[in-house]
């Protein structure tokens, strides 16, 4: 027997409100706000992983975002396979996968294992060869949420230096992240999101103290 009851249709939420935001070339940008303030939202607009409901999106160059790390991993197939697997579905062709994936299996330090199914990987090697395939693409525009640590200290090393190496790389950043210290070291300009709205854009440490305010009001 199946039985079926009428729900009340939900309510449309608006995460964003009214967000108007030019970046241009040379800019390493953080996104500063409370828990579900908008910023992760507004990011992955960016990355065009949301529709938008009215405005427009125009972006100039390509788009890298490190956002879901192990996105795409099929867990029957090796390590190597997934290499392939994973640089496909962000776009990339196969020949230069092929150029690149040496070097993603020496940056991940797993040895044979990258030749087993990752079924059997630690969480730790898993993590560890996520990051590597994901930090390996290269873009325009780079996109993160929260600077990534991988494994234990000595790949949280190399992980942060390749994590810095992206962002010189790359002709924009756009960092959400609570650690002002990061903010402070790698960003030139700060956007304070609040329940969906800019409240503020402009300098790192005008805009830090802005959040702490808000926070404290």
């Amino acid at each position: 027997m199946l039985g079926l009851k009428h729900k009340q249709p939900l309510p449309h939420v608006h995460a964003l409100k009214n967000i108007e935001l030019e970046i241009k070339a040379g800019e390493r940008v953080a996104l500063i706000g409370h828990n579900g303030a908008g910023k992760s939202t507004l990011l992955k607009t960016i990355a065009g992983l949301y529709p938008l409901s009215s405005g427009k999106r125009i972006v100039h160059g390509k788009i890298r975002a490190l956002f879901e790390l192990s996105l795409g991993f099929e867990y029957e197939a090796t390590g190597r396979e997934n290499i392939f697997y994973r640089g496909l579905l962000l776009g990339q062709k196969p020949k230069f996968i092929k150029t690149v994936a040496d070097e993603i299996i020496d940056f991940t330090g797993i040895g044979e294992f990258i030749d087993y199914p990752i079924k059997t990987y630690s969480a730790g090697m898993l993590v560890r060869l996520a990051f590597a395939i994901s930090t390996a693409i290269p873009g325009d525009i780079l996109l993160l949420d929260e600077i990534i640590a991988a494994g234990d200290a000595n790949f949280m090393q190399k992980s942060r230096g390749r994590i810095n190496q992206l962002i010189q790389n790359s002709e924009m950043m756009i960092l959400a992240s609570h650690d002002f210290s990061s903010v402070r070291a790698l960003c030139n300009r700060a956007i304070v999101m609040d329940h969906g709205s800019k409240i503020f854009d402009g300098d790192v440490e005008a805009a830090i103290k802005c959040y702490k305010n808000t926070t404290q009001g």
